[in-house]
């Protein structure tokens, strides 16, 4: 139990207060006592960044959500989970978002919204969007953004082209100068199945690094997206210098590309919460 906790940070709340008292009590000479102290060491890593997500996630949701702001569209990933909650408190305990309809970007995100009783629309209907708020996997100086870890990738920027303002809520380990210091996994690519293997050389020939189809962890084969594609992680080169810009509109135009994890001039602000509970801002 204790692994998929560190694992599953929703399953890590309800058991915080049994988790704070294995800590206390850990014995002096037990033989358990170095997995323990790891054990306790990670949690409360995990503590202090859901702190800083959270910090992040009510501020955004404080300053960008107003009366006035009809319809908003929700992100992914584990730093919504405390967008979505500020919104329920906003509407349910405060009343003060009584019109507010929610546009889901991903499966997470729709149940997010249906699981708090806030109003669930779709681009079918609320097409304008006034706000955006989502996670990113890292944010570097001019709010390039990669995003994808998570596999939605597409519904995500999908959602994000149609808000009149996109806001990023994110806690410190997110916060780099350039692409590449703290998110190691790549860029995320989603790509048509038939495609994946023309779309990874084709990357690789292009601009370097290496490009790999992510594979499942709990099924055989490859990871399938909301949409029924692969993905394709591309590790560039870490020391080269890119134009973000260019790369994803070269990427964009290969044959068997749907959409690529770079988000670039979308994100008109970002919130990182950081690890000594302040809160750091960045805009264009």
């Amino acid at each position: 139990m204790l692994k998929s906790l560190l694992l599953r940070r929703d399953l890590l709340q309800p058991h915080l207060p049994q988790l704070i008292g294995l800590c206390i009590r850990s014995p002096i000479h037990s033989k358990s006592t170095i997995s323990r102290r790891t054990f306790c060491s990670e949690m409360n890593d995990i503590i202090e960044l859901d702190a800083a997500k959270r910090l992040a996630a009510e501020t955004a949701v404080d300053q960008y959500v107003t009366e006035d702001t009809k319809v908003l569209g929700i992100g992914s990933g584990s730093t919504i989970v405390f967008v979505v909650q500020r919104l329920a408190e906003r509407v349910w305990k405060e009343g003060t978002l009584p019109e507010l309809i929610c546009v889901p970007s991903s499966f997470q995100a729709r149940q997010l919204i249906l699981d708090h009783n806030l109003t669930l629309g779709d681009l079918d209907r609320n097409y304008k969007i006034d706000v955006y708020i989502d996670g990113a996997d890292e944010v570097d100086s001019s709010l390039v953004l990669i995003k994808g870890g998570g596999g939605c990738l597409m519904q995500e920027k999908i959602v994000a082209s149609c808000a009149k303002t996109v806001v990023i809520v994110a806690d410190y380990t997110k916060r780099s100068l350039r692409l590449g210091e703290q998110w190691c996994k790549g860029i995320p690519i989603e790509v048509a199945p038939i495609a994946h293997v023309p779309v990874k050389h084709k990357i690789e020939e292009l601009f370097g690094g290496e490009a790999q189809l992510r594979i499942a962890l709990k099924k055989a084969g490859p990871i399938v997206t909301d949409n029924g594609n692969f993905l394709l992680d591309w590790r560039f080169v870490a020391k080269r210098e890119y134009d973000w810009d260019e790369v994803n509109k070269a990427i964009s135009m290969i044959p068997g590309v749907l959409e690529t994890g770079l988000f670039v001039n979308m994100a008109h602000k970002c919130y990182f919460g950081m690890a000594n509970g302040t809160l750091k801002v960045q805009s264009k």
